[in-house]
């Protein structure tokens, strides 16, 4: 499985490019799963919900299944990000992970940046980001620059760079 990140500060318009990013890619004929950190607490069932009055009761995993999903929440008791590749091990095989965030895990990654949000450039200080989107126009960066509103040409690059072929190719 190949993984491939999009990094970049809040605001940047990382969740914009993964969500026209994944459709090109699928139409592609590669098979896609996405990772994404948060960077605060989340839930994704509420009180009032069984699943969550299972969660409160103590146990450390609970899995809901229905027709058209199934969801498995792990309850952390240490309250520590687990690292990226471990969180890996517990996805199924596709030809490309598309991880959203862990922006300072050792993946290959493409920076989104927009000078309007004031934010430095992370890619001067992360070896693994190896080309940046932007809306604006970048100069004497190590890297590729691509424009953030192609993403016909950002998934030709993420192709290329990894030499990703389809699964059903194989």
């Amino acid at each position: 499985m190949k993984v491939f990140g999009l990094a970049g500060w809040s605001g940047s318009g990382k969740t914009t490019v993964m969500v026209n990013l994944l459709p090109e890619l699928i139409q592609r004929g590669f098979s896609v799963s996405t990772v994404k950190h948060a960077h605060h607490k989340f839930d994704i069932d509420r009180p009032g919900k069984d699943s969550y009055e299972h969660r409160r009761a103590g146990a450390t995993e609970v899995m809901i299944s229905s027709i058209n999903r199934w969801a498995l929440m792990h309850e952390l008791s240490d309250n520590n990000d687990l690292p990226l590749t471990e969180l890996m091990e517990h996805m199924s095989p596709v030809d490309l992970l598309i991880v959203e965030g862990f922006k300072w895990e050792p993946h290959p990654k493409l920076e989104i940046h927009r000078p309007s949000l004031g934010k430095p450039l992370l890619q001067p200080d992360d070896r693994n980001i190896v080309a940046v989107a932007s809306d604006k126009k970048l100069h004497s960066l190590d890297v590729p620059v691509l424009p953030l509103s192609n993403i016909l040409g950002i998934a030709d690059f993420i192709v290329d760079a990894l030499s990703l072929k389809p699964s059903c190719a194989e």
